[in-house]
């Protein structure tokens, strides 16, 4: 049986990286179609932005978000001086930090999937009259949904797994920030915590099947709805 601690640890790790998703999607999605469509100066320098997560170390993103949201950083100074908000230290941070550490992976799927799609249903739409919003909504949008629905996915088991990023911005707090992979993390320091271990691995198994049946499920929902119209 789960503890209460292991209870709360999964139940905080699903909030966080299904938030992170939530919070990560109109971005992702914006990113991807600008990579995937526009032509502007510095679009390598940009790229190399989004990317930039997955290069570095984790726990070097967690200490530059930390400089900048944390109490007294550059950002989160004011954040809390004007608004009354923090994050560091906070599951709101982890929920930032899962978000950064999962976008490269998120726009790189939708990317991929808005580039599978030819040029000419853009030109197409246009020609009918339809204006870059609605060409977009309308028909970019609904060809990509495949590519949506992997990327929040693929968000979504990076957002659960996050560790580095995490520990290191809004530290190990029990019942505040400590994930499953941060509970993990504390278990192994203590003497007999192998079984604890076993439970949360066989948990976040479990929850990793089941994103990846419920992607599965949404993918041949959509290919069946566009076949259908």
């Amino acid at each position: 049986m789960l503890t209460h601690e292991e209870t709360v640890a999964i139940g905080l790790s699903l909030r966080v990286a299904l938030l992170a998703v939530v919070c990560a999607l109109p971005f992702a999605i914006a990113t991807a179609y600008v990579l995937a469509r526009k032509q502007f100066p510095g679009k390598v320098l940009f790229d190399a932005l989004v990317h930039l997560p997955l290069l570095l170390p984790p726990v070097l993103t967690g200490y530059v978000l930390l400089v900048l949201l944390g109490r007294q950083g550059a950002i989160g100074y004011w954040l809390e001086q004007w608004l009354g908000i923090t994050f560091a230290f906070r599951w709101t941070g982890a929920v930032i930090a899962a978000a950064i550490m999962a976008f490269p992976l998120f726009v790189r799927s939708i990317r991929l999937s808005i580039e599978s799609i030819p040029r000419e249903v853009d030109e197409m739409a246009a020609s009918l009259g339809a204006r870059p919003w609605a060409a977009f909504w309308q028909v970019t949008l609904p060809l990509s949904l495949r590519g949506v629905i992997a990327g929040m996915t693929l968000a979504f088991a990076k957002a659960l797994g996050e560790f580095g990023a995490t520990i290191t911005f809004v530290s190990n707090i029990p019942g505040e920030t400590q994930t499953i992979a941060l509970a993990m993390h504390t278990l192994i320091q203590v003497p007999g915590g192998g079984v604890a271990i076993a439970r949360l691995a066989v948990v976040s198994v479990i929850i990793s099947i089941g994103a990846l049946v419920a992607s599965e499920w949404l993918v041949r929902r959509a290919a069946y709805r566009q076949a259908s119209e």
